[in-house]
């Protein structure tokens, strides 16, 4: 009962935050982190992200633009996805490099 009277109050809303609009900026931001993250993989990682994500204070400006931007959980899924790219990338690379490949 206390679910179908939290859902009849709720049905009007639009959550404008997963409009077309708003995914495609999201988007945006989210490239051009992760671009900045490419650029500047020679320097330290000083910042930390969510979920473990380390990154140069050179692309704070595109790490704000991004959470500001995106939901928090779309944010997470991200990043952990970057993350997992590249544990996996490094790890290819690595077995590449011991087989004198």
């Amino acid at each position: 009962m206390l679910l179908e009277a939290y859902a009849s109050a709720k049905q009007d809303e639009i959550h404008t935050d997963v409009l077309l609009q708003a995914r495609q900026a999201c988007y945006k931001a989210r490239d051009a982190f992760y671009s900045c993250l490419e650029k500047h993989s020679d320097k330290k990682p000083t910042e930390i992200g969510s979920v473990g994500l380390l990154y140069p204070t050179e692309c704070k400006p595109s790490r704000e633009d991004y959470v500001k931007n995106c939901r928090v959980s779309w944010v997470k899924h991200f990043d952990r996805q970057y993350c997992k790219t590249k544990r996996t990338q490094r790890l290819l690379d690595d077995k590449e490099t011991r087989r004198g490949v």
